[in-house]
């Protein structure tokens, strides 16, 4: 296909100044909203990097601040237990209470943060919550049920964190 001009407009490119006046104009008007909306898709665009800029900023504090609640409601277990090494007692008794205490501190903020623990005992043998460490003889117990926790598990909002380590109830004659 040869590159022939339109008749309206000459071989270098310029207008042919047979036109009628409403076409130049009208024309005029075509380019200044070709350059108006060039302007705008410009703002748009910056908009959009500034949009993604700032999501990436928020994405990264999150990462660096996502365990802050815990953390801070870590600072009283800390601090129960920094208390009861300075304590100078030979008394069992008090220690063992303030240990106690301080399990009860981190139990609750455990749970507050969506923590749950998986202790068995008494119930069906689960493989997804569960793992089977040995089968015991337990007269008296249904065979696969949990008779003894090695090792608790653990439930972060409803997905697993860790399994229970248990044993399990033989059949009879297994």
């Amino acid at each position: 296909m040869t590159n022939t001009p339109t008749p309206d407009i000459d071989q270098a490119g310029t207008m042919d100044p047979s036109l009628d006046p409403s076409q130049d104009s009208e024309l005029e008007t075509l380019r200044a909203e070709v350059e108006q909306l060039r302007a705008q898709s410009l703002l748009e665009r910056a908009d959009l990097e500034n949009q993604r800029k700032r999501l990436a900023r928020d994405v990264d504090n999150a990462r660096k601040f996502a365990n802050e609640r815990l953390l801070g409601d870590l600072l009283t277990v800390f601090d129960g237990l920094e208390h009861g090494l300075l304590a100078d007692t030979t008394d069992a008794t008090a220690l063992r209470e303030g240990m106690d205490l301080t399990l009860k501190a981190l139990t609750k903020v455990g749970e507050g943060n969506g923590l749950k623990a998986v202790d068995p005992i008494g119930q069906p043998f689960n493989p997804e919550l569960h793992q089977a460490m040995t089968m015991v003889e337990a007269p008296g117990k249904a065979p696969n049920t949990v008779v003894a926790v090695m090792q608790k598990g653990y439930v972060l909002n409803e997905r697993l964190l860790r399994p229970a380590l248990v044993a399990i109830a033989k059949a009879p004659g297994a």
